[in-house]
């Protein structure tokens, strides 16, 4: 019996709403030995607040040394365990965006990217073109057709969209093109048994790209991940007896919302925004998830100071969540984005929970080093909703 198996027979229901807000890449490092995490230099009286009156602690998203991708990582934020149920890039983009998926598909995140006159990547991701830009590109990319296989290209965001291949005989056992680095070449596609036409129609794809990309620098040419079908997932009214909603302004968070089955509010464009959603839908669902992006992308583009300037950010909009009582507040992330690293990382995140239930600890400010040595120890990650719904109240006793 997994942890999900039991909470199917232990959940019960109440009355009382729990909001998880994630900060996404919020862990970080200093620059210097000895010196503070974005997180720790950041003000955040209301964050540090809540801090004293909650309990706090450090979430593992997979495992000890992995550095998990977003897809996992909030997969283990909503209590599903990555390793058990992986999920690719691809499908949450298409989820993200509405494109309705179909048996016979395989979806691929892309992004456009800056190659050299070698071939080399230069820049991951074309220096994030507008989003009027990324339409105007995938306009582009629509001409390419390949007997055998329909072709979808959607624009997401910036430098993001979405493949999708719709035929028989595909398989998602492909790797990914893009290296993860700069200053080497996109990788060929391959197959592994059974997705080996996959892989031959993608190489194609991106041959004829790169032909109508060409002259398009700084977006001359994009690299594709995350291949993946529409995976089978109970779904958190199935496992939680919740009714939840997700608050996104990015497509991806939105799949991944969708896919678990929760309610997407879409036309979100900002925090406030969100925070207005909140407010607005506060009586007709009990479960809230609030993304917040920008903790990662200030992460990934080696900006310390951006990063610190959107966790005050963020800090400013608790008060206005708190305001409408949560019975149990969550604010974490779902994986480290260190400045530092210019990535994910493998380090352990902060997390805080407040309720009224929560058994004081000795954290009085939310940081890494204080988190370290809060109630709620060091702990995985794909815990927090048995948390959450134990201190909501939602959860029976076990045995006799």
């Amino acid at each position: 019996m997994t942890h999900l198996d039991l909470v199917k027979t232990l959940h019960e229901p109440n009355e009382t709403k729990i909001v998880l807000v994630v900060a996404d890449g919020l862990g970080g490092l200093p620059l210097q030995p000895g010196g503070r995490t974005e997180l720790e230099t950041a003000n955040t009286p209301h964050l540090d607040q809540a801090a004293r009156e909650g309990v706090c602690g450090l979430s593992i998203p997979v495992l000890p040394g992995i550095a998990p991708g977003s897809g996992p990582g909030h997969l283990a934020l909503f209590g599903y365990d990555p390793l058990e149920y992986q999920i690719g890039r691809g499908i949450l983009e298409a989820l993200g965006i509405g494109f309705a998926i179909g048996p016979n598909d395989i979806a691929v995140r892309g992004n456009f990217c800056t190659v050299d006159a070698q071939g080399r990547i230069i820049d991951r991701r074309a220096g994030r073109p507008s989003t009027e830009r990324c339409v105007e590109l995938v306009n582009k990319l629509r001409q390419i057709r390949i007997p055998g296989v329909e072709i979808f290209v959607e624009p997401v965001r910036e430098h993001r969209f979405v493949l999708v291949l719709r035929g028989e005989g595909l398989g998602d056992e492909v790797n990914d093109t893009d290296p993860q680095q700069e200053g080497v070449p996109p990788l060929r596609a391959v197959g592994r048994p059974g997705s080996e036409r996959t892989a031959e129609l993608v190489n194609q794809f991106v041959e004829r790209a790169a032909t109508l990309l060409r002259s398009e620098a700084p977006t001359n040419m994009i690299t594709l991940r995350g291949f993946s079908r529409h995976p089978k997932i109970p779904t958190m009214q199935e496992i939680y007896g919740l009714k939840p909603v997700a608050l996104a302004v990015y497509p991806m968070y939105k799949g991944l919302a969708r896919l678990v089955g929760m309610d997407v509010v879409d036309g979100l464009k900002s925090l406030d925004d969100q925070l207005a959603a909140l407010e607005q839908h506060w009586g007709q669902y009990d479960f809230f998830f609030l993304h917040y992006k920008y903790t990662d992308s200030t992460g990934e583009d080696g900006n310390f100071e951006a990063k610190v300037k959107a966790i005050e950010n963020l800090d400013q909009a608790v008060p206005r969540i708190r305001a409408l009582k949560p019975d149990v507040l969550i604010v974490t992330g779902d994986h480290s984005t260190p400045s530092k690293l210019r990535s994910h990382s493998w380090h352990p995140v902060p997390t805080l929970l407040v309720a009224d239930t929560c058994r004081p600890d000795a954290v009085s400010a939310f940081g890494e080093s204080a988190c370290l040595h809060g109630g709620l120890g060091l702990f995985p990650a794909k815990y927090l909703m048995l948390l959450a719904l134990a201190h909501a109240r939602r959860l029976a006793k076990f045995g006799a």
